[in-house]
């Protein structure tokens, strides 16, 4: 079980980084110099945005099987073409 936790700690920090530095992007304006950029708003929003992240996370996520037997089925189901 602990193991379970530490797997799904680990595939929603990625996601979480990842949406932070991808709204982090996608706020900073092309053809701004560094000093016109407002950092504040540029922080907050992506720091929301990982927030967010990780809430969905709860719901679960598709890097991480729910149960290993479900996922044998899964591929098993798969196998036999049902």
């Amino acid at each position: 079980m602990e193991q379970d936790w530490k797997v799904w700690a680990k595939a929603a920090l990625i996601r979480a980084v990842r949406t932070f530095a991808q709204t982090a992007v996608s706020m900073i304006t092309v053809g701004y110099g560094f000093r016109d950029i407002d950092w504040i708003s540029v922080l907050s929003v992506s720091g929301v945005a990982a927030i967010v992240s990780l809430l969905m996370s709860l719901a679960g996520l598709p890097e991480v099987p729910k149960d290993p037997e479900e996922e044998k089925k899964e591929e098993d189901d798969e196998e036999s073409g049902s």
